[in-house]
C-alpha cells in the first residue's frame, strides 16, 4: 500500500502556548499580506489543500480589526485574517477558522454561562459577517479540544453540539474538531454512539507521537479501532499527525524517519491525514518566507523526496 501523503495542516498567527512557537512567532508577526500568500502557496505546493487556522484572537487581543476588542496584536499585516482568506480564495484552498482561545487560560470553560463563553458567539457572528464572503472560508474549527479518556465527556459533546448548531446557522456550515487522549479510546458501542451523536463534520484525532504519550504500535491499534468505530457511526475519520518534537519547551521538526512511520500507519486507516503543523516545522529550501529553524528545511526535503518531489 502506498502511504497517503499529508494534505492538510494547522497554522497560526502567533502560537498560543508560551515558548512552543519560539522559532517562528517573531517571523510571522512580521509577515505582510503578500508573505502570507507566499507561505500558503508553499503549503499548497507541498500537497496541502486544507488549512486550519488555530485562532483569530488570543489573551484579550484580536489579530484582525475587531469591533469587539479594541486591543490588537502588533502585526505588520493590518489584517492577517483577510490576507490568508484572500490567499486561500486565489489558491483554491479550504480553510477552517478557529473559534476560541479568547480568554486566559486559553481553554477556558465549556460552560455557556458567563461573559467568557459569550465571546465564542460574539466573535463567530462578527467573523461570519466580516469574512463570510470568502470562498476559502469553508468551515469552523473548535480549538477547545476534547480531552478523551476512553470516551468523550458528556460536557464536551454538549458544548460541541451547541456551538455547531450556532455556527451552522451563521455559515459556513462545516465544523471540525481534533481531540486528544486518542491513546485511551476503546471504540466500544458507547463510543460509536458518541461519535454518531457529535454534530460535527470531521474529527481528526491527534496521534500523540509528538507529545511522546504513546508508541507506534499503540497508534496502529488505536486507529484500527477508530476506523471500525467510525464506519459503524457513518462518520469520516481524519487524523492529526504531529510532525514536531520538543526541545525543552520549544517545538522543533521531528526526524523524517519518525514522521514517515507515522503517516505509514495513519494512512492505513484515515480518510484524510493532516499535520500539526507545517508552519514552523517545514520550509521549502530558499523560501522567502522561511519560518522556523534550519531543521525544517531538512524535513521538507526528505518528505518531498519520498513522494517524488511533488
Amino acid at each position: 500500500m502506498t502511504p497517503q501523503r499529508i494534505t492538510g495542516s494547522w497554522f497560526d498567527f502567533y502560537h498560543p502556548n508560551p515558548y512552543e512557537g519560539d522559532t517562528w512567532n517573531a517571523t510571522t508577526q512580521r509577515f505582510t499580506a503578500n508573505d502570507w500568500y507566499l507561505k500558503l502557496q508553499e503549503m499548497k505546493e507541498a500537497g496541502m489543500d486544507t488549512l486550519v487556522l488555530l485562532n483569530v484572537a488570543l489573551h484579550g487581543r484580536a489579530f484582525y480589526p475587531s469591533e469587539i476588542w479594541s486591543y490588537r496584536w502588533d502585526t505588520v499585516c493590518p489584517d492577517p485574517l483577510e490576507a490568508v482568506l484572500d490567499a486561500g480564495d486565489r489558491l483554491g484552498l479550504t480553510i477552517y477558522v478557529g473559534n476560541g482561545f479568547y480568554t486566559t487560560p486559553i481553554m477556558g470553560s465549556l460552560s455557556i454561562s458567563g461573559d467568557t463563553s459569550q465571546l465564542q458567539y460574539d466573535f463567530a457572528k462578527e467573523l461570519a459577517e466580516r469574512y463570510g464572503h470568502h470562498v476559502s472560508f469553508s468551515g469552523w474549527y473548535l480549538p477547545v479540544e476534547a480531552a478523551i479518556f476512553t470516551h468523550f465527556s458528556d460536557e464536551y459533546i454538549a458544548y460541541a453540539n451547541r456551538m455547531s448548531d450556532y455556527l451552522r446557522k451563521l455559515g459556513p456550515e462545516k465544523v471540525f474538531i481534533a481531540p486528544y487522549g486518542t491513546r485511551s479510546i476503546t471504540g466500544d458501542a458507547k463510543f460509536v454512539d458518541q461519535v454518531r451523536s457529535l454534530d460535527v463534520d470531521y474529527i481528526a484525532y491527534q496521534d500523540e507521537i509528538g507529545v511522546a504519550r504513546t508508541t507506534f504500535e499503540a497508534v496502529d491499534e488505536t486507529f484500527a479501532r477508530l476506523r471500525e468505530a467510525h464506519d459503524r457511526a457513518g462518520k469520516p475519520l481524519w487524523s492529526d499527525l504531529e510532525i514536531f518534537q520538543f526541545h525543552g519547551k520549544v517545538l522543533h521538526p521531528a526526524p523524517f524517519e519518525r514522521v514517515k512511520r507515522q503517516f505509514e500507519i495513519l494512512s492505513k486507516y484515515s480518510d484524510k491525514v493532516l499535520c500539526y503543523q507545517y508552519l514552523g516545522m517545514m520550509n521549502k529550501p530558499g523560501s522567502p518566507v522561511h519560518a522556523g529553524n534550519e531543521a525544517s528545511v531538512q524535513l521538507y526535503n526528505d518528505y518531498m523526496a519520498f513522494f517524488g518531489g511533488k
